[in-house]
């Protein structure tokens, strides 16, 4: 085991530690020969950036840029991973039709080839599309996904777009300008009326994109009408914000209107959660990030953090640990350890699902029981979030233990159920019934639904 740095505790900072609001200046795919430390790079690499970049959707900041990437250690740096296009985010042929169309000069035939290709990466996995958004009336309501009766997804417009792009990204079809593949709201009111449509509806996930690259009052005109509604009793925000650009909470114009919005919510007796990503301890390291974190916290907002096991940036145990034992110490709760999902870059960043499982018990050996609150490995598959909960023998025949964390039946929920033992398999969907079954107990009552 690799040693692990003691986290510095924190202290109390003032504004002023802190200077002036920093300048959010970002960089897109039509900008990637003007970051400086690409130029290191040859011309070989950046091309294929380029190709890379005109496919899956591409931005950065220059807070990542300066603050979180390690530009000795490129390219094997897990946030350059984690925000640079790689030639092998893309399959072999793909890579090559799209190059070839880019070296033709014939727009017309590169954009026939991009669309082609994001065609082929399955822009919307587990039925988001097709299942999960809601109609009332015969009327599908756009920006809205209710997938377990608990809780609704609620994408707003104004959300839809990131501070930075996560290159493993399984919303990426939100952000290349389609808008046949785009989830998203254009009336406010949706929500609320939707809710209280549907009084099993106890929470609701903001969520995108990143609702916090909105302006604060942007975000209040979504959030403040929820707080009349007593059936609701969470309200979640899904953010990156706490890493990709942590001034949010601490210099921003109006970072104390959103602090202040957070009391708000939690004066009104709900229950507040940041659903923070993370992907690597590296994104705690920076004060700023570790101020911020402090902030939200004051508001009596719970960061809980979540986020995939990624080939090329996360995928072994000790880096698990450090992340978990970290989030604990900064008052963070480890929230869940995901399968990276079946879209975009998934070959390149895939992980077979017994090596997850492997990493995930290695890691939780390693930490107190305080940091054992992340589940996982958990594939959000189209039945539900089902987790590898380990691999045994039962009878001789080597098997998976899975059991539903959700479904879309909740009588789905903490049922175990079996799959024969398979190394390559990194999805639900390569898993056969274990023990001469021919089928895995859910799937006659998922086809009835329609899935």
């Amino acid at each position: 085991m690799q040693e692990t740095n003691t986290v510095i505790p924190l202290r109390e900072h003032h504004d002023t530690d802190f200077g002036e609001p920093r300048r959010f200046k970002v960089y897109t795919a039509r900008q990637l020969d003007k970051i400086e430390p690409l130029q290191r790079l040859d011309e070989e690499a950046r091309f294929a950036m380029d190709v890379v970049a005109s496919v899956l959707p591409f931005r950065v900041n220059e807070y990542v840029i300066e603050e979180l990437i390690d530009w000795d250690k490129v390219p094997d740096d897990p946030i350059y991973q984690l925000t640079f296009p790689q030639k092998g985010m893309l399959a072999p042929e793909h890579f090559e039709r799209v190059a070839d169309a880019m070296r033709s000069g014939d727009k017309d035939t590169l954009n026939q080839a991009i669309a082609e290709v994001r065609e082929a990466l399955n822009p919307h996995p587990a039925g988001q599309m097709e299942h999960n958004i809601p109609q009332v009336d015969g009327e599908r309501i756009n920006g809205l996904q209710h997938k377990y009766d608990e809780t609704v997804l609620f994408f707003p417009s104004q959300g839809q777009v990131c501070h930075s792009y996560c290159t493993f990204c399984f919303r990426w079809a939100q952000f290349i300008g389609d808008n046949d593949l785009k989830i998203a709201a254009k009336e406010a009111g949706q929500l609320k009326k939707y809710i209280q449509a549907h009084p099993e509806i106890t929470d609701v996930l903001i969520t995108g994109g990143d609702p916090l690259v909105m302006k604060t009052k942007n975000l209040r005109a979504h959030i403040e009408p929820l707080l009349e509604l007593e059936q609701l009793r969470t309200i979640r925000i899904g953010s990156k914000a706490l890493t990709f650009w942590p001034y949010r909470f601490v210099s921003d114009n109006d970072a104390a209107d959103l602090l202040d919005l957070f009391r708000e919510v939690t004066a009104a007796g709900k229950h507040l959660a940041l659903m923070a990503h993370y992907n690597h301890w590296k994104e705690l390291e920076p004060s700023i990030a570790r101020e911020a974190i402090r902030r939200v916290r004051a508001t009596g907002a719970q960061i809980r953090a979540q986020g995939p096991l990624l080939a090329h940036i996360n995928d072994n145990a000790d880096d698990w640990a450090r992340l978990w034992q970290s989030q604990v110490e900064l008052g963070v709760v480890p929230y869940y350890m995901f399968v990276e999902r079946d879209t975009g870059a998934r070959h390149y960043f895939e992980v077979p699902l017994a090596k997850a499982w492997h990493i995930y018990r290695d890691a939780m050996k390693q930490v107190s029981g305080l940091a054992r609150t992340a589940r996982g490995p958990s594939m959000s598959s189209h039945p539900g979030k089902v987790e590898i909960q380990g691999i045994t023998e039962i009878h001789g025949e080597k098997v998976f233990v899975l059991r539903f964390i959700q479904g879309r039946n909740p009588d789905w929920v903490q049922r175990p159920f079996f799959a024969k033992y398979n190394d390559e398999a990194t999805w639900l969907n390569h898993l056969e019934p274990a023990f001469g079954e021919d089928k895995f107990f859910f799937e006659d009552e998922l086809a009835a639904m329609g899935g």
